[in-house]
């Protein structure tokens, strides 16, 4: 995207302050970023997810423009899908500009451990992953490669399962108060992570979740339930077996997320951070930088170019066709105090496995983030 903005804005120049881990796990870049908003020394953009992580903080707390005038001058209300617009709104107006679309809800797998084991198929239900995993335990495989050393790609893992079990429909009800957290749909998913965990690398509390990945490709273990940034870490790869599906349950559904970029109040150069966010929300901006992440166009008439591969045509498909609903670990869902006290709740359930002690908590800290 930076070269486009060249190509765009010629006279603007890019001082690059990323840090490494992003706004993911991104802990780090989270809290300097607080610290140069608190202090009033606000970068002129920055990365952050669409949805309530943006707008019941800094926007909530009047730190953000109101980017709706740019909405409207680029055309953007019609080239963003409205439920996507009407997600991310917070008063009926925008905050930022969601640069992709990232699918939370995706099992990668290793198809030569698969096909070795006579698996013809990737298991669709919890039933058919648990028959799965009985084969491949047999053979001292892991069924699942899982990473709980920190908190929050384990929550990620757990946040599909509750897709997986409790419907669609009941999920979104669990970020607006339409689900209660003590349904026994709720019980059931924890119940079901517990199960799978048995079928974990036996090393699971020792090693980072987002490293897990690289054990589908070593042959550690066999799925690995991680968003479509991995599609990305493959290629770069070279993974030749890779295989990917909906983890169980979750077929016709989208748990989805999205990257962006705001505008400051008291940005120190506005009138080049508005030239950036144009790029952010271009077709060219965008299908420069999602065949490379690995995610797709947030824009409905990008992601035309030969430049995307068969997972992203996939995930472009089942964009328009699934049903979509929100990730809460990776803000689309919910505030980022009810992020990180969830998250910390189902990464202690990794090592204690127990299951009502964990639910009472999580049903505590939705009564704490939903008032």
């Amino acid at each position: 995207m930076f070269k486009v903005l060249a190509k765009e804005a010629p006279d603007v120049k890019v001082t690059n302050a990323a840090i490494a881990g992003g706004a993911g796990a991104g802990g780090d870049m989270k809290a300097v970023l607080a610290t140069r908003m608190n202090a009033g020394n606000p970068p002129d953009s920055f990365q952050v997810h669409l949805g309530k992580e943006l707008t019941e903080g800094y926007a909530k707390a009047d730190k953000m423009e109101d980017l709706t005038f740019l909405f409207e001058s680029e055309g953007w209300t019609k080239t963003f899908p409205k439920g996507l617009l009407d997600a991310a709104a917070s008063g009926g107006k925008q905050y930022s500009v969601p640069v992709n679309i990232h699918r939370s809800n995706v099992m990668w797998f290793n198809k030569k451990i698969m096909a070795d084991n006579g698996i013809t198929a990737a298991p669709a239900t919890f039933d058919e992953w648990f028959a799965m995993a009985e084969k491949l335990k047999a053979k001292g495989i892991p069924a699942l490669a899982m990473g709980a050393s920190s908190a929050g790609p384990d929550a990620h893992l757990f946040e599909n399962i509750l897709a997986g079990v409790v419907g669609a429909d009941g999920y979104s009800g669990l970020w607006n108060g339409k689900t209660m957290w003590s349904d026994a749909k709720v019980t059931t998913a924890l119940e079901t992570f517990k199960k799978m965990i048995g079928y974990a690398n036996k090393d699971y509390l020792q090693i980072v979740g987002w490293d897990a990945g690289d054990y589908i490709i070593s042959g550690k273990a066999a799925t690995y339930i991680m968003g479509d940034w991995m599609n990305g870490f493959y290629k770069a790869k070279k993974f030749a077996d890779l295989g990917y599906a909906p983890p169980p349950g979750t077929k016709g559904t989208f748990v989805a997320l999205s990257d962006s970029f705001g505008l400051p109040k008291k940005a120190p150069n506005r009138d080049a951070s508005i030239a950036w966010l144009k790029v952010c929300g271009s077709v060219a901006g965008q299908d420069a930088f999602n065949p490379v992440k690995g995610s797709i166009p947030a824009r409905t008439d990008a992601g035309k170019t030969s430049d995307y591969d068969e997972y992203q045509k996939s995930a472009m498909k089942d964009w328009t066709t699934d049903k979509i609903v929100p990730s809460l670990v990776h803000g689309f869902a919910g505030k980022q105090s009810w992020v990180t006290d969830w998250q910390n709740a189902v990464n202690s359930f990794a090592s204690k496995l127990d299951v009502k002690a964990t639910q009472d908590e999580l049903v505590k800290i939705a009564k704490d983030a939903l008032g």
